[in-house]
Formats: structure tokens, sequence, C-alpha cells
């Protein structure tokens, strides 16, 4: 499950993390300790709709996640549309010259900024131009 931070003053979404699912409260409760650690006010879960815009199994999953963590989260649960974050991730990689091993390791977490670098474009102008701003190429390269 790949996670990024941002805000709606600055407009932008930074990469953060991938945290290994393992479904149920685990998952819970991973999400609510990385919530807590960066002070979230808010939640954004990419919602992963069939390519014909209707949610499947895999978007039920999401929400029911969703609604686990509402349950005990104090801020706002939003979903998002992810279709093809991912390939947009993969070609934001290979751009910045990252070698497979390590796109494989950092692909979930790009993802999650190009999401929620979505929804954050999608509440109206902001002080600065939004965009996604992922770690150096380096960073990425090297592993930090």
């Amino acid at each position: 499950m790949g996670l990024a931070v941002g805000d709606d003053a600055s407009g932008v979404a930074s990469p953060l993390r991938t945290i290994e699912r393992r479904g149920g409260v685990h998952d819970v409760d991973r999400l609510l300790a990385s919530c807590a650690e960066v002070e979230a006010e808010g939640l954004v879960l990419g919602l992963p709709l069939q390519l014909s815009g209707v949610e499947g199994p895999a978007a039920r999953r999401v929400r029911q996640l969703g609604e686990r963590v509402a349950a005990r989260f104090s801020g706002v649960v939003c979903y998002w549309d992810e279709r093809f974050t991912t390939a947009e991730a993969e070609r934001l990689l290979i751009t910045a010259d990252v070698s497979r091993q390590r796109r494989r390791q950092v692909i979930d977490h790009v993802a999650a900024a190009l999401i929620l670098q979505g929804f954050l474009g999608s509440r109206g102008p902001t002080a600065s131009s939004p965009t996604v701003e992922p770690p150096a190429a380096a960073d990425l390269r090297s592993g930090r």
C-alpha cells in the first residue's frame, strides 16, 4: 500500500513509503499509525475503478478499508480514481532512470503521490502550481 503526503496550501504531493498489506486490522492499524506520524488531517484512498468506471471487487475492498479507518480516524476519508496511476508512475521512474528492481520497491508510493496530487489539484487554485514532487532520481536509485 503506497503512502504519500501533501497539503492544500502548497498543492504538492510527495511519496512517503510503502507498507505491506496483510489485510484486516493490520492494514487499518498501519495506516492509522502513518496518519498519526505525519499528523494527517485527512486521508485519500485510491479507488481502483474498472476501465468502464464501474466499481468492482477491488474498489469494494478499498471502500471497506476506508470505512474501518474512518471509524477510528478523526479526519475526513475520501476516495480518488486511481486508474492508470501505476502506469504513469512507471513512466516517471523510467524517465528518472530508476532501475527495474528499485522501481518495484517504490512504484506504489510514487503512484500514491499521483493519486493525492490528482485529489489536491481538483480542489481548486492553490498558492502555487500543484505538482508531484518526486524524490530526487539519485535517491530513488540508491534506495534513500
